[in-house]
């Protein structure tokens, strides 16, 4: 870390108003050269705000100002910025996916020779930033045939090329595998390492952990504190974001009575390679946990029992009758509902409104001849959820892709709700989703089980599978290991968990491993 007293960042006093809104009051940060910045709150608590004042995409109110190296600056548009040294890497990247790596890198300052694009010039550039980041790909390959992780380090190149010193990193790791999660740790340590000075934001607080020498929290707006890296605490980090203890996340009311029968009955189902035999009861108002490390089989499974993918083998049955020629339509009509955990790319319309987004499950059922629904009666579909889920900052007509992370996911679960379903499936349900936004959630789980509904929780947060889980199944290889009694006199371990997950020889160092990552 730069040792210099004069931080390479400082924003003092930045406030903004939008109309009768005020976005940010008085809100202050500071970063050091060579320090991972992390800087937390829950979505609508000002971190974007903060970041396009930043950037020179918003302007601050009066009477706040931003210092570079000790200098007073003034960015009224998104090149000053750039010129000052300062990039932002959003989370969603701004590449054009048809161009070379080397022609996104010098997107805007092209390299020319004699008034034409000179091509060559600009990827011999490029290779040298591309070797310094450790880059497998090479300054010609399109980037529409880049992983995300490798379309990531593409937009740090660009940030790197243009001599920037302060990057930002905006939910750098939301749509990563875990595999290239830690490429991208491993890259923030070389870059602190090299004197960059950054600022991250995430919602995932184990990536705080391992990257952010300081952190700072926002709160409706407001600057509530920073705590140094010795001062890191779940518990205390969580308080400063919402205002009160982690312990109350996971108020689980309703426990369902031991005696029920079995509401969905699954009995060796397989699709022959990835998936089984696989067998287990759910019974009406349970929770039932499943866990398991990346790539156990979890998912597969849910999509197995939904339809979405083509089992070989096994059944599948809802109140003692047989569902056969299962697929997500006819699941759907037969009261099973599937919440993917990929919200943007397979659950959501991000283009069109609330309303809309709400009412795709039942429009079959509710419209009139040729298809039709009126926009009256989705509208008010919308309204209903928007007021049930406080979907926040939203109208039946505002777009989806407007909204935040766990504001999307409440639409989504809106749509499953619609269909009246008996049985729903939630695969990584708070995933990108704000802290306060969890607790919404869980509560609304808690709720639904108390009206009988029956939930199958598939997460890779284990504190989550504890909180809100009546019995846990651990997968592993794709195959239940065991399941995990979790009671209120006999409460689910992570030790316990980690143990069937892992594996009899290597349950121990990977139990440790699990609690360092999410300590």
């Amino acid at each position: 870390m730069d040792e210099s007293s004069t931080p390479r960042l400082e924003m003092r006093g930045i406030s903004k108003t939008f109309g009768a809104i005020r976005a940010l009051r008085d809100v202050s940060l500071s970063v050091r050269g060579g320090e991972v910045h992390a800087l937390m709150g829950e979505n609508g608590a000002g971190k974007s705000t903060l970041m396009k004042i930043l950037a020179g995409a918003l302007r601050a109110d009066s009477g706040g100002e931003i210092r570079i190296r000790g200098e007073v600056v003034q960015m009224s548009n998104p090149h000053e910025a750039r010129d000052r040294g300062i990039a932002v890497i959003y989370q969603e990247l701004a590449l054009s996916p048809n161009l070379t790596v080397a022609e996104n890198i010098f997107l805007g300052r092209e390299r020319t020779r004699f008034g034409l694009l000179d091509r060559g010039a600009q990827r011999r550039a490029a290779a040298p930033v591309l070797e310094r980041l450790g880059a497998d790909f090479t300054a010609g390959t399109r980037v529409m045939d880049l992983s995300l992780g490798q379309r990531q380090m593409v937009e740090i190149a660009r940030a790197l090329e243009s001599d920037a010193d302060i990057i930002v990193m905006d939910e750098p790791t939301t749509a990563l595998s875990e595999r290239e999660s830690e490429q991208l740790f491993r890259l923030v340590d070389r870059l602190r390492d090299e004197g960059i000075a950054m600022i991250y934001i995430s919602h995932r607080m184990d990536e705080v952990y391992r990257l952010s020498d300081r952190c700072s929290v926002l709160r409706d707006g407001a600057y509530i504190g920073t705590l140094e890296r010795e001062e890191l605490d779940p518990d205390r980090l969580v308080s400063m974001m919402v205002g009160r203890e982690a312990s109350s996340f996971y108020e689980k009311a309703h426990r369902p009575p031991s005696e029920a029968p079995a509401l969905l009955e699954v009995r060796d189902l397989t699709d022959g390679a990835r998936v089984g035999p696989c067998s287990f009861d759910l019974r009406a108002g349970e929770v039932l946990g499943v866990a398991g490390l990346v790539g156990s089989g979890r998912t597969e499974l849910a999509r197995l029992i939904y339809g979405a993918d083509r089992a070989t083998g096994g059944s599948v049955r809802l109140d003692g009758e047989l569902l056969e020629n299962r697929g997500p339509r006819r699941s759907l009509d037969n009261g099973i509902a599937y919440l993917t955990e990929d919200r943007k790319g397979l659950g959501l319309f991000l283009e069109m409104p609330v309303a809309d987004n709400v009412a795709m499950s039942v429009l079959r059922d509710r419209a009139f001849a040729g298809g039709v629904m009126t926009p009256e009666i989705a509208a008010k579909m919308g309204r209903d959820h928007i007021s049930s889920l406080d979907i926040r900052g939203a109208g039946a007509s505002t777009r989806v892709g407007n909204l935040s992370g766990g504001n999307q996911q409440k639409v989504l679960l809106a749509r499953l709700l619609e269909a009246a379903p008996r049985v729903l499936i939630l695969d990584e349900p708070t995933r990108g989703v704000d802290v306060g936004a969890k607790s919404e959630i869980y509560g609304l789980i808690d709720r639904l089980t108390a009206d009988g509904l029956a939930v199958i929780l598939i997460s890779s947060e284990l504190a989550e599978v504890i909180g809100t889980s009546d019995r846990i199944l651990v997968m592993r290889e794709g195959r239940i290991a065991g399941e995990v009694a979790n009671t209120r006199d006999s409460p689910a371990t992570q030790e316990a968990i980690m143990s069937l997950s892992a594996g009899p020889r290597e349950n121990k160092g990977a139990a440790k491993a699990h609690e360092e990552e999410t300590a």
